[in-house]
């Protein structure tokens, strides 16, 4: 019976396959452990980043792991002092008991070179994690495990790959307090040069970076608010602000911008929030934008500016419910190329943990997101600004004011936050509570109502709170700003004049 071509393909692809060796280097495990029962300060050149489960030889990885076990407890390891261990566990019965430690010994390599052998180990280790990664996404592929989407395929592999190379063991060491202490000169003198005492990267708020510094690597700050308060337009002039700020270091300095700014907006579309950020520049409004209500002179303005802010290094992601893993990854990605400096998210209860993961309540869900990006933050070492949207109870107190308490599933976003900032402005609320004619029994009722109303709104007129409630490094308070609804723009509140 011939078979065809195809059948022929099935039956030699997967045996072809298995006939190739997982990548393995048992002479280079022999020779270290070797070196290792020789002289016990050899593990110090490996124990940062080799672990048992990286020995492709499970025989090898458990001596290791005996050994490792006494060196940490300050106890010798060699071949007299672990045998009894390795007798009683039966670790060697596979490999010929005691004789097994002598052939090790007769492959030792020295000191020196048990770093590199080391190494060796790993990358062998790492290259057979590839492998299986790739066994899981073929046959995820070919839709043996089932249950996944296409595009949630692509994003369980960019998250396995994401925590292979994150979690395979960073060589490390402790820091001198000498060299902390030049890191810690080195930030202040910046701060003394700095008209604006900011260390980190500036939020183009003054009364802001005063309390906080600017915006510091591997901070997670929370900005929160009810509908309507203007926290996409706060986050945007942010990051905005720090984006031209890196323009702007880079003219100075010349040459292409070292970093970027990446706004993942799940709410609105790319188009969108550039034409708020156009609309704040140039100065025309977004409504009249859309619907073609400018002059000739505006649209001109328009043209102008968006060709003035087009270099600027600022990057926009609009893909709705994003996931946690893809987010990461393209936030990698955007470092390696270019460069990142900030992360904003628009907003965080609109987004989706990891491909894989199922938690078993919304609070738990929103703890993993809060976490995640906790982790982006110290991973990537940029500071992470994300958006968060309120509870209703707002709306049932007398003083509108938000507290940490209002953070919808709020316990997890305090605790990982190094800053929880809220955004209040009282005009919105007092312009609801306009006096109604027919609630009154006379006119001059109304038109005391209606004066007191007005000497109240013209007091707020324009202006915004934001309130600093929670910051790991530094003070607390509210920051007065200037907010002009038109361009839905936000502004230190004396650096225009107040209409």
């Amino acid at each position: 019976m011939n078979m065809t071509e195809n059948d022929q393909q099935k039956e030699e692809g997967p045996l072809a396959l298995g006939l190739r060796q997982p990548p393995a280097n048992i002479e280079a495990e022999q020779a270290l452990l070797g070196a290792l029962l020789t002289n016990n300060r050899a593990y110090d050149r490996v124990s940062d980043f080799l672990a048992a489960e990286h020995f492709a030889n499970r025989v090898n990885g458990r001596i290791f792991e005996a050994i490792a076990r006494r060196v940490e407890a300050g106890q010798l390891a060699d071949p007299v002092t672990m045998r009894a261990e390795l007798e009683h566990s039966g670790v060697l019965e596979s490999v010929g008991g005691m004789g097994y430690m002598a052939k090790l010994l007769g492959s030792m390599v020295g000191i020196i070179n048990a770093g590199d052998y080391g190494r060796a180990i790993h990358d062998a280790w790492i290259r057979r994690q590839l492998i299986d990664i790739g066994e899981t996404v073929v046959n995820n592929a070919f839709g043996i495990s089932g249950g996944l989407s296409g595009p949630d395929q692509i994003e369980a592999g960019e998250e396995a790959l994401f925590k292979l190379a994150t979690e395979k063991g960073k060589e490390g060491d402790f820091v001198s307090f000498n060299r902390a202490l030049a890191g810690a000169i080195e930030v202040a003198a910046q701060a003394f040069e700095n008209d604006g005492h900011v260390t980190g990267l500036t939020s183009g708020l003054r009364d802001l970076d005063k309390k906080t510094g600017g915006l510091h690597p591997s901070d997670l700050l929370i900005l929160a608010g009810r509908p309507a308060m203007g926290k996409t337009a706060l986050a945007t002039k942010m990051a905005f602000s720090a984006a031209r700020a890196i323009m702007e270091d880079t003219s100075d300095k010349g040459g292409k911008p070292k970093g970027s700014v990446a706004i993942f907006s799940l709410e609105m579309s790319a188009e969108q929030l550039a034409t708020r950020i156009l609309s704040e520049q140039a100065e025309v409004s977004g409504e009249r934008i859309r619907r073609g209500d400018i002059g000739q002179k505006e649209f001109d303005r328009f043209v102008r500016v968006s060709h003035e802010l087009s270099s600027l290094p600022l990057v926009i992601d609009d893909t709705p419910a994003i996931s946690l893993s893809a987010m990461r990854t393209r936030c990698r990605r955007l470092k390696r190329t270019q460069g990142l400096s900030l992360v904003v998210v628009d907003y965080l209860q609109l987004m989706r943990p990891s491909v894989g993961t199922r938690p078993e309540s919304r609070v738990l869900e929103i703890s993993m997101i809060t976490q995640g990006l906790k982790a982006i933050a110290k991973e990537l070492e940029v500071p992470v600004l994300a958006l968060s949207q309120l509870s209703r109870q707002v709306e049932s107190r007398e003083d509108k004011r938000p507290m940490l308490s209002d953070l919808r599933e709020s316990g997890s976003i305090e605790q990982d936050a190094d800053a929880v900032m809220f955004v209040y402005r009282d005009e919105y609320y007092l312009q609801q509570r306009q006096p109604k004619e027919t609630a009154f029994d006379s006119m001059d009722k109304y038109q005391t109502a209606m004066e007191d109303w007005q000497r109240r709104m013209g007091l707020v007129h324009n202006k915004a709170e934001l309130i600093l409630e929670k910051q790991r490094h530094g003070p607390t308070g509210t920051i007065n700003l200037f907010f002009e609804g038109e361009y839905t723009r936000f502004a230190d509140l004396d650096t225009m004049h107040d209409h």
